[in-house]
């Protein structure tokens, strides 16, 4: 009576096979001990000359372990591992290879002599794919007892058994990988944020003209408590500066040049002032220098060095600043009202006649011999 069962797939299942081994990974790679001390007790349990690990590839046996068996490879189906697919399950025993008729027309050599004894126990996946056998091999017809054949396939499970651990140890390995790669993605992201970070704060607090503090940041500094303790711990010296005839420089020359000619200002200002000073782009051409703990004499020399630098600035016109200087004392002055006085010193420095330094105690500075630059 005809089956219902439709019939089996050869070629999908051998591709099934083919890809179970292929996860393993085990294909031309180097002998380990732990398969060749398998085959040695092989050799041992069953006093036979010979033992082989083979895995059963595409068109090729390939042998990951032997003694007594040429290295390498052999042609697939001229081998009696072959025969192993066919039951799975079993450990294939062939007492005499010349009697045999599956075997008898392969002429199957055993180094340079026929051979004659072979017993094969099937390698499996999980999922019961043969991936190859647990095989020894004689030049001699012989049997295997019950204990030799019990052995052989406690050999073929723990075989089975490095099979597994290997892939899970390679398993392990490529997760470590790929988390390694992500953990250097996420540092990646994280320092790109931050340079992002950084460059929206500073792009936040600075002039992009100039490079200077902007008015924001100055505002966020006189909201910052530790910023006016230090305005309130010893003497400062707030400087504002005004470039001369601005507006004469833009008509005349192109906001190119009026560009240039702020640059030119604020260059000076930093070439001129210490690490912890703060200098500020205040409006389109003004600018506000904080000097702590600095009293008016040396807030003046400071002032005069930058009228100076300005004057010697690489422009195609001549350019002059006009700067007023005021001091707080601890405890005496808020920030607002030194600001006032310096304001007034810098309109006193306007009306008579700019490209001078005027401090808020009407002292003018600038038609004297200038200081040395420094």
């Amino acid at each position: 009576m005809p089956s219902d069962r439709p019939p089996r797939d050869i070629h999908a299942d051998e591709q099934r096979r083919q890809d179970a081994l292929d996860e393993y990974e085990l294909l031309d790679t180097a002998r380990e001990p732990a398969y060749q001390d398998i085959v040695k007790l092989a050799v041992m349990l069953c006093e036979v000359p010979a033992a082989a690990i083979s895995l059963i590839d595409r068109d090729r046996l390939w042998h990951k372990a032997g003694i007594g068996v040429a290295v390498g490879e052999s042609t697939r189906r001229d081998t009696a591992c072959e025969h192993a697919l066919r039951e799975p399950g079993r450990l294939l025993v062939v007492e005499d290879v010349a009697l045999d008729p599956r075997f008898a027309k392969l002429s199957l050599k055993l180094g340079d002599r026929p051979l004659r004894f072979y017993a094969g126990m099937p390698l499996r996946s999980p999922d019961g794919h043969v991936l190859g056998t647990l095989c020894v091999m004689d030049a001699v017809p012989r049997s295997l007892d019950a204990a030799q054949r019990e052995g052989l396939e406690v050999l073929a499970r723990q075989t089975q058994h490095l099979f597994e651990l290997s892939r899970y140890a390679r398993e392990q390995r490529r997760l470590l990988i790929e988390r390694e790669a992500i953990s250097q993605r996420l540092e990646a992201s994280r320092a790109d944020l931050q340079r992002r970070h950084d460059k929206l704060k500073y792009s936040a607090s600075h002039d992009p003209l100039t490079g200077l503090l902007n008015r924001a940041a100055l505002a966020q500094l006189r909201a910052a408590p530790e910023e006016l303790a230090r305005l309130q711990q010893a003497p400062y010296s707030l400087m504002l500066i005004d470039v001369d005839r601005f507006k004469q420089v833009n008509d005349r020359h192109g906001h190119l040049l009026g560009d240039r000619a702020l640059r030119a200002v604020a260059d000076a200002v930093a070439a001129s002032i210490r690490e912890g000073d703060l200098a500020v782009r205040y409006g389109g051409e003004e600018f506000l220098v904080v000097l702590p703990n600095t009293r008016l004499p040396d807030a003046a020399a400071v002032a005069e060095r930058v009228r100076q630098r300005v004057l010697l600035a690489p422009l195609p016109f001549a350019l002059t600043v006009s700067i007023g200087l005021a001091g707080g004392e601890p405890g005496c002055d808020t920030p607002e009202r030194v600001f006032d006085r310096a304001d007034q010193a810098l309109y006193r420095a306007k009306a008579g006649g700019r490209n001078c330094v005027v401090a808020d105690d009407t002292l003018q500075i600038g038609d004297a011999p200038p200081a040395p630059l420094s």
